[in-house]
C-alpha cells in the first residue's frame, strides 16, 4: 500500500498535455536540457519535445514499443532498439544503409544548450555539462545548466555573512532546438526578444550594503593561465592551485542538494525571483524529486494499460 501511494503521488504531477504519453516517459524526458554524458568529450541529449514527437512518423506509437528494454531507472545502455523486429521489415536495407540513422532519430525533438558565453570561472576547466558520476541523477543535474549558475549549489555558504539569490545579467547562449530558460529580466518584465539570450539564477553576497557577485573576476584570468601551464606544474603545485580555486566550492549529497531548492524550506525565494504562486509551488514540490532522492533503482509500474 505504501509503495502504491508513493507511485500515485509521483504521477499526480503529470499535466494534461502528456495524455498521449502512454508509457509515462515524458515525466522525465519532457525537460529541455536533459543531458547524459557519454564520454569526456561527448554527451547524449535526452529531451523529447512532445509536440514535435507527436508530429513525427513515430508519434502515434508508445515509446516502449521501440524501447522495449527500458523497464527501470537508470536505463543507461538499454535504449537500443530493433527497428526490424516488428516494423520496417520491407525497408530494412534502406535504413541499414544509413548507418547513423538511429543515432539521430530524435534529433529534431531535442533542446539543449550548446554554448553559454558567461565568463564563468568554472567553465574554464569544466565542460558545459560536467556531471557524470551518478548514473541515476546525472542527466537531471546537468539540466540545471540552463537555469542556475554553479555557485548556487556548489558554495560553502558558511563563509559568507549574507547571501542573495537573484538573476544574472543577460548571457548570450547558443541552443539546439527550442530555446528554454528565462529571458532577461523576469522580475521587471523587460524581456529580450532575441532567442539567444537567457538569464540564470546566481548568488551574490552583501558587502557594505551593496550586492556583490560571489565570483571574483580576477579568478577568471588566473584560471586561464593555470589551464595553459597545468601540465608543467608539479603535483603539489597543481593541488595548491586547485585548492585555491575551490576554496569556496562545496559538494553535497544529491538528496540534500535537491531539497535545498525544491522544498518548503528552499534557499530560493521564488516569489522574490518573479515566479507566480502556481509556478513557485511547482518548483518547491516538483514530482520528479522523489525519484531522484528516494530510489537507487526505480521500476516502472504498469499504470497506463497493458
Amino acid at each position: 500500500m505504501l509503495l502504491f501511494c508513493i507511485i500515485k503521488l509521483f504521477f499526480l504531477g503529470i499535466s494534461e498535455s502528456l495524455a498521449e504519453d502512454k508509457d509515462g516517459c515524458l515525466i522525465c524526458h519532457r525537460y529541455p536540457g536533459l543531458v547524459q554524458i557519454d564520454s569526456s568529450t561527448r554527451f547524449q541529449p535526452l529531451h523529447i519535445d512532445e509536440e514535435k514527437f507527436m508530429q513525427s512518423p513515430h508519434g502515434q506509437g508508445g515509446c516502449r514499443q521501440c524501447h522495449q528494454a527500458v523497464v527501470k531507472v537508470p536505463h543507461t545502455g538499454a535504449s537500443q532498439v530493433d527497428c526490424f523486429k516488428e516494423c520496417h521489415q520491407e525497408d530494412k536495407e534502406d535504413i541499414q544503409a544509413e548507418t547513423n540513422a538511429m543515432k539521430y532519430i530524435h534529433k529534431f525533438e531535442q533542446s539543449y544548450i550548446e554554448q553559454i558565453n558567461d565568463a564563468s570561472v568554472c567553465g574554464v576547466c569544466h565542460k558545459l555539462y560536467p556531471h557524470s558520476r551518478n548514473n541515476l541523477v546525472r542527466a537531471f543535474i546537468n539540466m540545471h545548466t540552463g537555469f542556475l549558475h554553479c555557485e548556487v549549489c556548489h558554495l560553502k555558504r558558511d563563509k559568507f555573512n549574507q547571501l542573495i539569490y537573484d538573476w544574472s545579467e543577460k548571457e548570450n547562449t547558443v541552443f539546439h532546438g527550442r530555446p528554454f530558460g528565462t529571458f532577461f529580466n523576469p522580475k521587471s518584465h523587460q524581456g529580450d526578444v532575441a532567442t539567444n539570450s537567457i538569464s540564470r539564477i546566481d548568488v551574490f553576497s552583501m558587502e557594505k550594503g551593496r550586492k556583490q557577485p560571489v565570483r571574483n573576476p580576477q579568478d577568471l584570468e588566473k584560471a586561464k593561465i593555470f589551464l595553459s601551464v597545468e601540465k608543467q606544474l608539479s603535483k603539489s603545485d597543481r593541488k595548491q592551485k586547485l585548492d585555491e580555486f575551490h576554496k569556496n566550492t562545496g559538494r553535497k549529497e544529491i538528496s540534500m542538494a535537491c531539497n535545498e531548492c525544491h522544498s518548503g524550506k528552499s534557499i530560493l525565494d521564488y516569489h522574490q525571483l518573479g515566479f507566480n504562486k502556481e509556478k513557485a509551488g511547482y518548483l518547491k514540490n516538483i514530482n520528479i524529486k522523489g525519484l531522484v532522492t528516494k530510489y537507487e533503482v526505480f521500476y516502472f509500474p504498469h499504470l497506463f494499460g497493458n
